[in-house]
């Protein structure tokens, strides 16, 4: 069995569980549309009353909704060189069964998805939809996809999503966020969530003394000596990088979580969703 089917596998077991309590899906729809208010008669759902309204009105009041609103789901792969990295799978690896619990989980939803890939410039991958064969073969071209020797042009990410995007969408932006955004501009039509894929060894490597290391988006190379001092410097800047990241993303009202790749995603995902 190839890993793809292993992923689609796992991430349909853990969004169509046979017993929905036991596994919801990831996220929920956005509510129901406020239609009007009217007095409470007899029999209606005391969870629906409006105190507020109650209280002023002195007698009680219930809010009506309409159904539920239709979500459109927009996922966006950031497909760089980088992603070519990992000490138990590569990010590419994690980074596509990230996608497919997002997609599954808009199917089981009801919601409509669709999916790009982003190096230089977007692509179209899947178009709106609501079909499952639509994920699983989404899943398979990220997963497929060869990403060394490019970069995330990070500068028109936002642009080019706000011209392309025109029904207000919840957008999942998953890549390894090592380049800097700007995504207030998007933020202001769209909900938009950024999910990092790291992998700790990048973030915390071994003392490998010196070695020679390739840049797997620009293809160049180095040696260096990988000591402790270097490896703290090393540690500390990117910390510092990524503390300017979580700072500009909050900012934009962007929320974010981060997902190793020695890391179950669904349980990461849920735990994002929760808090929300």
């Amino acid at each position: 069995m190839s890993k793809i089917q292993k992923i689609l596998i796992k991430t349909k077991r853990q969004i169509f569980s046979e017993i929905p309590a036991n596994n919801p899906s990831i996220f929920e729809g956005e509510g129901f549309d406020f239609a009007e208010l009217r007095e409470y008669e007899y029999g209606d759902d005391v969870r629906k009353i409006d105190w507020n309204v109650t209280a002023k009105m002195q007698k009680p009041y219930i809010r009506i909704f309409r159904e539920e609103r239709e979500l459109n789901i927009v996922i966006v792969a950031l497909l760089s060189g980088s992603l070519h990295f990992g000490s138990k799978r590569f990010k590419q690896e994690e980074l596509a069964e990230i996608i497919a619990l997002l997609g599954f989980s808009a199917v089981k939803n009801g919601d409509k998805f669709s999916l790009f890939t982003y190096d230089e410039s977007l692509k179209s991958i899947i178009r709106s939809t609501k079909k499952v064969t639509a994920v699983n073969r989404g899943v398979e071209q990220v997963y497929q996809e060869n990403c060394i020797g490019k970069r995330v042009n990070a500068k028109d990410l936002a642009k080019e999503l706000f011209k392309k995007i025109k029904r207000r969408s919840i957008i999942f932006l998953v890549g390894d966020f090592f380049e800097e955004y700007d995504l207030r501009l998007l933020s202001k039509k769209h909900e938009v969530i950024a999910i990092m894929v790291r992998d700790k060894l990048e973030e915390h490597p071994p003392l490998l003394g010196s070695i020679n290391l390739m840049d797997p988006s620009s293809l160049g190379s180095r040696y260096l000596d990988l000591n402790r001092t270097t490896k703290k410097e090393y540690e500390k800047q990117l910390q510092k990088r990524d503390h300017k990241l979580y700072l500009e993303l909050r900012r934009a009202r962007v929320d974010f979580t981060k997902i190793y790749t020695d890391e179950n995603p669904y349980i990461k995902l849920k735990k994002l969703f929760i808090k929300r």
